[in-house]
């Protein structure tokens, strides 16, 4: 299982460019709109106001460390606090730094089956079904997203592609709770997919390994995989507490972007605002360039200007929410990262000289 460290190295160039792309187009939209003005709007940010929404932050990612050791709790026994936070703050920068979000989640599997001696396909299960609360207040937001679009003028192939894409995110949960409710799909989605990836795996590795050998591998994770996520779904308790933190962190998080705005000195209306912000969430699906940069800010330009909100604004705002929801977690994370990565080096150090 090659871990996100491992990854980093491996794509580092193609890492490297996806950043400098995205910073790239921040830049050149920056350039046109105006960098003395951006620069005047941060001049007045009230550097209080962003402070406590880093508190907001932070009591956000601590909610989402709760909702993750209640499925764990279920699934296995949870690690420590300390280690499902660390953990967590791995998988951000897991998140952080892989175009498409997708390096989080199985690096948190990979963390417990290697530091906690959890089943990766059990903890993969737990990361799984966490994303999955996400769902709820996400279908909640994307109807009144789509009412919104249709009362601006955002255009009508800004509108399309932003419709698309929810469309496309609602399509991909609903295809995680089925496949995890429906072992048999899970099953021959699985094989499927491994059939046509063996032949080629097989002439990248000397080691000798059978298909029939894969084949029994992965119905043993499917049989752990579902029958643990199905665990945690149809656990009462646990569906309606998941579902509960999972609509007070959307709505820390939405409160949180809109203090940014109140620390330049402005003041929008505050559907909007939550609306706009729960798009930007959808554009970060985007493949490619880690975390959006650059298109998330396009984006909510674009939705912001029928709203009233000049583009400096919207801008300088993005700007010092990156830096609260985006730099400083990452960071965080990447600190977590090496912290396991150097532990497991030391591991391996000392099986070696045991051996």
């Amino acid at each position: 299982m090659q871990n996100t460290t491992e990854f980093i190295k491996d794509h580092k160039l193609e890492i490297a460019l996806s950043f400098a792309a995205g910073l790239f187009i921040i830049f050149l939209v920056s350039f046109f709109i105006g960098l003395d003005e951006i620069l005047s709007v941060l001049d007045h940010t009230n550097l209080t106001i962003m402070l406590f929404t880093l508190v907001l932050e932070l009591v956000m990612i601590l909610m989402w460390a709760v909702r993750w050791k209640f499925i764990l709790d279920i699934l296995d026994k949870a690690p420590k606090f300390k280690q499902i936070i660390l953990m967590l703050f791995s998988s951000i920068f897991g998140n952080n730094v892989t175009p498409g979000a997708a390096g989080g989640e199985p690096l948190r599997a990979y963390l417990l089956d290697k530091f906690e001696g959890i089943p990766f396909e059990t903890g993969f299960a737990s990361t799984t079904a966490d994303r999955v609360f996400e769902f709820f207040p996400f279908v909640l937001v994307s109807i009144l997203t789509i009412y919104l679009i249709f009362t601006l003028d955002a255009g009508f192939w800004l509108s399309l592609i932003i419709i698309i894409l929810i469309i496309m995110v609602i399509i991909i949960f609903g295809l995680m709770i089925y496949v995890g409710y429906k072992k048999e799909v899970a099953t021959r989605l699985v094989i499927s997919i491994a059939k046509r990836i063996y032949p080629f795996a097989k002439k990248l590795t000397s080691k000798e390994t059978s298909f029939s050998s894969i084949h029994d591998k992965l119905i043993g994770y499917i049989e752990s995989f579902t029958t643990g996520f199905q665990g945690v779904l149809k656990d009462r308790k646990m569906f309606v507490v998941g579902i509960l933190i999972s609509f007070l962190m959307w709505g820390i998080d939405s409160l949180r972007f809109y203090l940014t705005f109140v620390a330049v000195g402005y003041h929008p209306p505050i559907l909007p605002v939550v609306i706009i912000y729960t798009v930007a969430f959808v554009v970060s699906i985007i493949p490619n360039i880690p975390g959006s940069l650059g298109i998330r800010e396009a984006v909510m330009i674009a939705l912001f200007l029928p709203v009233g909100v000049s583009p400096d604004i919207v801008l300088a705002v993005s700007l010092l929410d990156r830096v609260v929801s985006y730099v400083i977690p990452t960071s965080i994370g990447a600190l977590a990262t090496f912290y396991y990565g150097k532990i497991y080096k030391e591991k391996k150090t000392s099986s070696k000289a045991q051996a």
